[in-house]
């Protein structure tokens, strides 16, 4: 491929992806094979039979023209990929809210982001913007189409390309030739109209339309895409005039003439840019202005998200979980919550639903997401690219400023977001914001980056401060003090990550330290040559001078080695805060902070709010893809100080053993830093994982199998406690990898139904697993789920200790349960309260006698008689020495004797009985209390009888407690 052809590729890519993302360039056999192969909706069907073949290839360069734009502007970043399936620009595509301006307001301020009737009268769309009622009679209509970062100019430049490439809109324009004004900003030979236009698009190299000759040119509308990009002049005495479209002169020239109209004056212009570029293009030569503002009201943000969440569910079983996500989105959006504040950008309403759709639609088959990378992936998206230029009245090329636009980002606003993380706050005020964003300003120059950072950048960063009961159109008092949050809470916590990890939070010391280190060795490298030269002149002990000039920068590294022990220890610290949010982990935290909190808000320790996920950012931005993206946005994090980092983050780590309240943020931290030798290290050091009580999603499951997946085969967990999480059958086939590396499997109080015993029977007939006790208690297995668990029992030879208490066994399940356990090595089973009966009963007890190993059955809260529990226990005991004797727990109570295991029975019925049949246990209990009557009755000593009071106090008392709770009859 040639020079030339790889730059009118590159150009043309970088015209269709707009502003901030970048891509690497495709050739021309790739993008059809692209075309051929991957197929498009129906709803981006070109009416032309040209557009849906590659092989009848289109004779008219206009319709050329329109296959390869379409073909251009088709393609997505690859963030998108992360929603799943093939997205089209169409099926994802809310139109914003576009206002026209008069242009004595053209930079005026919107106000509240809610307040949408006043601006409904003026909304209106981009092709009535180029009416052709509104055209004079030879000359064409220039549109400024303005807006902040976010509000979505590239969206809409992009979708109208689209629909004109379809014909659906801008019908009366037979050509549309849209430039990218960061390409333009970097050619530096001159080049006519007509040279420029073809170097771009190669098919319109020889057409008519543009020759200037007549009035063809009132058929053609330029798009100029990110004005702010490059300078234009419109001076008489900088620009010179040119009427001619085959004349060569610099890109910004041609540019100045065609907004002049003079040349092509009939043509019409399309020009998008930012806020703080409106002023450039001056008023004369604009006819009208446009203002994107986003969008303004919950309805559209609504669409939005229904687009982008159902668009991989339709058909799925996912769906009803995406349209509940839909709904309570709606609700805090409707609320005028702090995220409705933030969603009038379009930008924040992808990362909301990036967000979601990890924490609640990740799968064993989904690509490795991260919610460092999703944020990564947010500002690479906004800021991929950008510059601090140096704003209006400068003759300076903005190509020669390199000052990256995040790393001033990263250098004000995250040193106020990391501010405010150490004081553990979230609201700022107009003078703090004046102290850090402001700051010391020297020079004109500072003074116009800040003033453009300011009208372009802040307001995407910052939101004002939604106070609670307050709505967004209430304006504040006089007298109350307007203050500023980040757009999203977890906004400052990855601003203050990347501060910190960048090592911008140096002290003074550290700072001249590195400037004194710079210029020493420097200069230590310009007298090495010269000492050489003189050596056999200079006395030795001069040569001790030159040493400590050379020695300094090795001072200044221990400097920074330091420094960076120091970002390991404040990760450890910030992330196992013990006065943190009463056991909700940072992914609860964040699904909270976007769906709001539904029902009383849980208690807390602090009133100040978590910033748990600050630390997990700061893990997370170590991994090397981050970090690739991070250096195309100038943030660049070197491979030493991440090396360094981890070897002292692995100390920590490894000698604080973590309490089970903090494992899923360890887990996650591992999970974000995507370091399987740090992982294993670290998993080497754990030997218990308990996350009782914790709310497991598809996300978290995915998240303990990945880093359960770093540890080698051989290493494994003594006990793994997923109790009262919430498990269910999909959740469960997540958890497959991670049951491997398990001794101990606790799955007590979850969701799991018959089907999950088929993946816990696959668990126990894999010869990899290792598993020896099994807890399944208060699961509604039933019978046929059980009968499909206990077809595994035949050939596991690792369970020692099986529990199926309330799960539904039933007689048939206790019968088949004997027929399986002759050759297995179980020791004890559980299988109290499962209406098992008399006739059941014995026959797994006599079972389990001539069973070689079991030495324990648990049978109480069973509908047992008397007669039963007392054969129960007569079977239990040995007869003579050659007998095995096997405990049975049928009752408190044993024959006439006071059970040993009592107390254990009680606490099992105390600590479940909220969640059982209350009058079932009630039932049991007073069945427990006519026990120990009649077993006192048969005691002659008095302290026995004693004993059997005791036990019977505490029989009641459980009684009255179960009593107490229980809630009244309804009517």
């Amino acid at each position: 491929m040639s020079r030339h052809t790889r730059g009118r590729m590159r150009s043309c890519w970088n015209v269709a992806l707009g502003m901030g993302v970048t891509f690497l360039p495709f050739s021309t056999g790739m993008i059809l094979t692209v075309w051929r192969w991957k197929r498009l909706p129906s709803a981006t069907t070109f009416p032309c039979s040209t557009f849906c073949s590659a092989s009848s290839e289109p004779t008219d360069p206009i319709e050329i023209h329109k296959r390869k734009l379409f073909l251009w502007f088709s393609h997505l970043p690859r963030e998108e990929k992360q929603f799943g399936g093939y997205f089209s620009p169409d099926t994802m595509h809310v139109d914003p809210l576009i206002v026209e301006r008069k242009a004595a307001e053209r930079v005026g301020l919107l106000g509240s982001p809610f307040r949408t009737r006043d601006l409904s009268s003026s909304s209106v769309t981009v092709e009535q913007l180029f009416e052709p009622a509104d055209r004079s009679v030879g000359r064409g209509v220039n549109v400024l189409l303005y807006g902040a970062v976010g509000t979505g100019k590239s969206t809409v430049f992009r979708k109208l390309v689209l629909d004109w490439c379809r014909g659906t809109s801008l019908n009366h324009f037979k050509l549309l030739i849209p430039f990218s004004c960061e390409d333009l900003s970097q050619m530096t030979k001159a080049a006519s109209l007509r040279d420029l236009v073809s170097r771009k698009y190669l098919h319109l190299r020889k057409h008519p339309i543009l020759s200037g000759e007549g009035n063809q040119a009132e058929d053609v509308l330029f798009l100029f895409n990110g004005m702010e990009k490059i300078n234009l002049d419109f001076r008489i005495g900088a620009t010179e005039l040119c009427s001619d479209p085959n004349e060569a002169l610099p890109p910004t020239v041609v540019v100045v003439n065609l907004l002049r109209k003079y040349l092509l004056p009939e043509a019409s212009i399309l020009v998008t840019t930012r806020l703080s570029a409106v002023d450039r293009v001056p008023q004369r030569y604009v006819s009208r202005y446009a203002q994107i503002c986003g969008f303004m009201d919950p309805d559209r943000q609504r669409a939005y998200f229904t687009k982008r969440l159902l668009q991989d569910t339709v058909g799925t079983s996912r769906k009803q979980e995406a349209e509940a996500l839909i709904e309570l989105l709606y609700l805090n959006l409707q609320r005028e919550s702090q995220l409705a504040a933030a969603c009038f950008l379009p930008s924040y309403c992808w990362l909301t639903c990036a967000t979601l759709h990890c924490l609640h639609f990740t799968d064993a088959a989904s690509p490795t997401r991260t919610l460092t990378s999703i944020y990564t992936s947010f500002l690479r998206l906004n800021f991929g690219g950008e510059v601090l230029g140096p704003g209006t009245g400068t003759t300076v090329p903005i190509q020669e400023h390199h000052s990256s636009l995040m790393l001033y980002v990263v250098r004000t606003l995250g040193k106020l977001a990391f501010d405010g993380v150490a004081d553990k706050r979230t609201s700022f005020s107009e003078a703090e914001l004046e102290q850090w964003v402001g700051g010391k300003t020297k020079t004109d120059e500072e003074l116009r980056q800040l003033a453009m950072f300011r009208t372009d950048v802040l307001d995407f960063f910052l939101a004002p401060c939604v106070e609670h009961g307050k709505r967004l159109s209430e304006e504040p008092g006089g007298n109350e003090e307007k203050r500023y949050v980040f757009a999203v809470h977890g906004m400052q916590e990855y601003l203050a990550a990347l501060y910190v990890v960048l090592g911008e939070n140096k002290s003074v010391l550290e700072k001249l330290t590195k400037q004194v280190s710079v210029v020493i060795g420097q200069a230590s490298e310009d007298v090495s040559a010269l000492v050489n030269i003189l050596s056999k002149f200079i006395p030795l002990r001069v040569f001790a001078v030159f040493n400590l000039l050379k020695l300094f920068p090795n001072l200044y590294e221990k400097f920074s080695r330091r420094n960076r022990s120091t970002i390991a220890r404040t990760m450890v610290a910030e992330m196992f805060r013990s006065e943190d949010s009463y056991n909700e982990d940072v992914l609860d935290q964040m699904e909270q902070s976007l769906l709001g909190v539904h029902g009383p808000k849980p208690k807390q320790y602090s009133e100040g709010p978590p910033f748990e996920l600050y630390p997990i950012f700061m893990g997370g931005l170590l991994h090397y893809g981050n970090r690739v993206l991070l250096q195309q946005l100038g943030c660049e994090i070197q491979s030493l100080t991440v090396s360094q980092i981890t070897g002292v983050l692995r100390k920590y780590l490894l000698s604080k053993p973590q309490p089970p309240e903090e494992l899923m943020d360890l887990l996650v931290l591992l999970y974000e830093f995507q370091n399987p030798r740090l992982t294993a290290e670290v998993l080497a050091s754990i030997r218990s994982i308990r996350l009782t009580n914790i709310r497991m999603t598809a996300l978290k499951c995915f998240i303990l199998s990945s880093v359960l997946s770093c540890a080698p085969s051989s290493y494994l967990l003594e006990e793994l406690n997923l109790s009262s999480c919430l498990l269910t059958q999909d959740l469960l086939q997540m958890l497959g990898p991670a049951f491997r590396h398990t001794r101990s499997l606790n799955l007590q109080f979850n969701n799991l139904g018959p089907e999950s015993c088929i993946v816990l029977r696959d668990l126990l007939l894999d010869p990899n697993s290792s598993v020896r006790s099994l807890q399944l208690c208060d699961n509604p297995l039933q019978e046929s789920g059980l009968l499909t668990l206990l077809e595994a029992l035949p050939e596991n030879q690792t369970l020692m200790h099986l529990s199926l208490m309330h799960t539904g066994l039933g007689d048939e399940g206790a019968l088949e349960l004997a027929q399986k356990l002759q050759h297995h090595p179980l020791q004890e089973l559980n299988v109290a309260y499962n209406n098992i009966g008399d006739n059941a009963a014995l026959a797994l007890v006599d079972a389990c006698r001539e069973h070689p190993t079991i030495h324990t059955v648990h049978l109480y809260l069973n509908p047992l008689s008397v007669v039963g529990k007392q054969s129960l226990y007569v079977r239990g005991v040995a007869m003579s020495p050659s007998d095995r004797q096997v405990k049975v727990l049928a009752s408190v109570t044993e024959g006439s004797d006071i059970s040993e295991n009592w107390h254990p029975i009680l606490s099992v019925i105390r600590e479940n009985a909220s969640s059982w049949d209350r009058s079932r246990v009630t039932q049991q209990l007073k069945a427990f209390l006519r026990d120990l009557e009649w077993g006192r009755q048969q005691q002659p000593s008095f302290w026995k009888r004693l004993h059997f009071r005791r036990v019977e106090m505490g029989v009641r008392k459980t009684l009255q407690i179960l009593e107490k709770d229980c809630p009244p009859p309804s009517a």
